[in-house]
């Protein structure tokens, strides 16, 4: 009853998905600043996330998603079903020019993707990954600029070039590689999709 009760659930959220009408869970943050239209700088506290890094292949995207979608639907040890969370984080290795220094980011995989686990998650209750290439991972506090954006999300490496750019002229600088953000499902309708580029920061 659980399994018919669990992908119930999912099924009423996607439909409700396909208008951008969203029920999941989000990681909680404040606002701390507004430099620019659609622009926000949030800090988010410590959350734990589901991550998988792939090499570059053709449809990694595809894999990395699968692999964490199995993983909250039961792939793990004690099958544990977990709900469904948003955003989905997704990290590529284009090469984004940023006029100041950044960190090295990650350079183990073509893909990194995360799941945000619900907040009643801590390292400890989180069920271990029945595959070995999905780790959970806690991901620190962090300062994060993001440009909101609908329609699909495939100019996405524009969007993050535009954060960057518009970063130049206020307090904060980028101090990572950009990122996105997916908070809806491929068959959203478009123009209702949120979609963020993504960035750490730190003041100038």
């Amino acid at each position: 009853m659980s399994a018919i009760w669990y992908y119930t659930v999912l099924i009423f959220e996607s439909v409700l998905g396909v208008f951008g009408l969203r029920l999941y869970e989000e990681p909680a943050y404040a606002v701390l600043d507004r430099p620019g239209e659609a622009i926000e700088i949030r800090r988010y506290a410590p959350r734990l996330a589901a991550e998988v890094a792939l090499d570059r292949e053709s449809g990694a995207d595809g894999r990395a998603f699968t692999l964490l979608f199995n993983y909250i639907a039961g792939a793990n040890r004690g099958a544990q079903r977990i709900a469904m969370t948003a955003p989905v984080d997704v990290a590529r290795p284009e090469t984004i020019a940023i006029t100041a220094p950044v960190e090295t980011g990650r350079n183990d995989g073509a893909i990194r993707m995360r799941f945000f686990l619900p907040a009643r998650f801590t390292a400890e209750t989180a069920p271990a990954p029945a595959d070995a290439r999905v780790k959970i991972v806690t991901v620190p506090e962090q300062t994060i600029a993001t440009l909101r954006f609908t329609w699909t999300g495939r100019d996405l490496p524009a969007r993050q070039q535009q954060l960057v750019a518009a970063l130049e002229n206020t307090n904060w600088r980028p101090s990572g590689e950009p990122f996105g953000l997916f908070y809806d499902a491929p068959f959203t309708i478009p123009f209702l999709r949120r979609n963020e580029a993504a960035v750490l920061v730190a003041p100038r």
